[in-house]
């Protein structure tokens, strides 16, 4: 199904050509229309006779009055101006409108086409280590990530997520190094033990959580305790059966718990993979880039050179392995490229993290095209956020100058928003809270994800609770409204069980076509969103949806309406629009209660 703007740029270049007047010498199409910017004037614009003036040689008000005389019994335009200098004025015919909405309403996904050829899509945005808590830090990756992979999903892409977990390095060591301390009496540090470990942890998660920064912390003052954390380290990648034991119950304490709280968040992984799984491939993907000619010694470590001709800034080589031989995170990031290509041979590859790691990953890309570990035609795309401030637009802190833990800062939105539900709704204590989490994780959700990525946001509870303004709660207040009209319209004696039958008729008043044509854009923006990975797009279209649908709500006699046809007609745009809404929340990553 077309684009509705394709639809009506189509007519309008028909009557450019039909005018006498083809592309420019750029190329280019005259009869491109877009949304007007003046919409006390029209509804939609076209500049396309400014564009042609100078290769026809003519004033571009008279290019715009014979376009417009071409135009005159258009059924696509009700309304075809040609103002000073040269603008093209447009209102949109109203039966033509409905008939695009009566398509979109039949069609599957709404008419949005299905990609020529689909994507296979890797996206790597968990980045969460084990053993230790997630903080704020980690919301914007997982948010964005998830929706992402929906939002390509719902394009028609195949799109797998990882999360790709650092529990490899020297953190593992510590950690470690922390329980030995702790019960140097556990089998698993006995090197003469023969027998199967315990089957399960010696420790919970609260207990490893509190064992990691004591640790790290200690290594720091301490050097000895470091190298003992360095040979913990080595010892566990070197395969020492007691480490490789308690590693794995790091490993299951620390899954279950981030699962849970990812899950809070309506973040679900299809691979819970981690550095460890291509520790194997580290030494043959060292091997291939020495034998290849790319990778050799300076300074007693292991590069590759990565620097372009065109590079106007330093760049500087891609470390792989250490002076001691010791790998980096590069190290398992290329190996994790070579694994991903090998299994799954995706068309794009996609990385979250903060937007401050821009060289790290150009120099990964680099390194990654040069040595031949994806091949030519494999995207290797990184979008780097940003970060989560306070309102003294510092990095978020908990009260005491802390990082704020990501599960602290959901458990308090949600008791704000009970707060809220409580204070204005009557519900009982279970609705109340079942209600207040779903609107809760809009407002976290919608919060972040209304903002382009790349920008620092600053986290404000209140205004993120809101049910007004440009948030979650208001998002979800209006689906629920509309839920709220067709329950009475069901209680009035109507009937959705055959909501197809219900025809939608052309626009009765300005309110409705303002929502209608505000409709027709949804095919546009989710191909936009999809192509550009951007979820700021949805919440943008669906928070001038919903302004449009609450203006023509209190312009509009919907129930109160005694033309059954029309009456009809009406129920059928607000199922229609609860729809749209409904699918853009769910690729968001959040859904709609039945009431608030």
């Amino acid at each position: 199904m077309k684009k509705w703007l394709d639809i009506i740029s189509g007519e309008m270049q028909v009557a450019f050509e039909a005018a006498g007047y083809g592309e420019t010498e750029a190329g280019s199409r005259l009869g491109r229309v877009t949304l007007s910017n003046r919409p006390d004037l029209c509804e939609y614009q076209c500049n396309g006779a400014m564009a042609g003036a100078k290769k026809f040689r003519k004033a571009p008000l008279v290019i715009a009055g014979e376009v417009a005389e071409k135009l005159r019994d258009s059924r696509v335009f009700s309304q075809v101006e040609a103002v000073p200098p040269g603008f093209l004025n447009l209102k949109i015919s109203g039966e033509c409108l409905q008939e695009y909405l009566g398509e979109m309403r039949r069609a599957e996904k709404f008419g949005l086409e299905e990609p020529s050829k689909p994507r296979k899509i890797m996206i790597d945005y968990g980045g969460a280590n084990v053993a230790k808590p997630l903080h704020v830090g980690h919301l914007r990756s997982a948010v964005i990530g998830e929706s992402i992979k929906r939002i390509c999903r719902y394009a028609g892409h195949e799109v797998i997520g990882d999360a790709h977990l650092g529990d490899w390095g020297l953190q593992m060591g510590l950690v470690i190094l922390g329980i030995q301390e702790r019960q140097p009496e556990l089998v698993y540090f006995d090197d003469s033990y023969e027998g199967e470990y315990p089957s399960e942890p010696p420790f919970t998660i609260s207990e490893l959580e509190e064992i990691y920064p004591a640790s790290s912390l200690k290594s720091k003052e301490d050097p000895e305790y470091k190298a003992r954390a360095m040979e913990a380290t080595y010892k566990l990648q070197t395969g020492v059966r007691g480490y490789r034991a308690l590693w794995q119950h790091m490993m299951n304490v620390s899954v279950a718990d981030l699962k849970k709280v990812y899950g809070s968040l309506n973040v679900e992984f299809d691979l819970w993979k981690g550095e460890s799984d291509v520790r194997d491939l580290i030494p043959e993907m060292v091997q291939q880039m020495k034998d290849g000619g790319y990778a050799y010694i300076s300074e007693g470590a292991l590069v590759v050179d990565v620097k372009e001709e065109t590079d106007t800034k330093e760049m500087p080589p891609c470390m792989i392995l250490k002076s001691d031989g010791a790998s980096l995170y590069n190290t398992s990031d290329l190996a994790t490229i070579l694994e991903r290509m090998r299994l799954y041979h995706p068309d794009q590859i996609i990385y979250l993290t903060d937007k401050r790691q821009d060289l790290y990953f150009d120099q990964v890309f680099r390194c990654a095209r040069k040595t031949g570990l994806v091949e030519p035609e494999t995207q290797l795309k990184w979008i780097g956020f940003g970060t989560v401030n306070g309102k003294d637009g510092k990095p978020f802190k908990t009260r005491d100058g802390g990082v704020m833990r990501l599960e602290i800062l959901i458990q308090e939105t949600r008791e704000e928003m009970l707060r809220k539900i409580r204070e204005g709704r009557e519900m009982s204590e279970e609705e109340a809270r079942e209600v207040a989490d779903m609107v809760a994780i809009s407002a976290l959700l919608y919060g972040d994800l209304s903002n382009q990525a790349s920008k620092d946001y600053i986290f404000d509870i209140d205004r993120f609770t809101s049910f007004e303004g440009d948030t979650g709660p208001y998002i979800l207040y209006t689906i629920v409204r509309i839920k709220s009209i067709l329950a009475k319209y069901v209680e009035q004696g109507g009937s959705l069980d055959r909501e197809e039958e219900l025809e939608l008729l052309a626009a009765a008043g300005e309110a409705q076509k303002q929502l209608m044509m505000q409709l027709s854009g949804f095919n546009a923006m989710m191909e936009s969103a999809s192509e550009e990975a951007a979820p700021h797009k949805v919440c943008a279209f669906i928070y001038d949806l919903a302004n449009a649908f609450n203006h023509f709500y209190h312009e509009t006699k919907i129930l109160a309406e005694e033309d059954q046809a029309q009456k009809e007609s009406l129920v059928a745009l607000l199922l229609l629009t609860r729809d749209v809404l409904e699918t853009c929340i769910h690729v968001l990553g959040f859904e709609a209660p039945e009431k608030m």
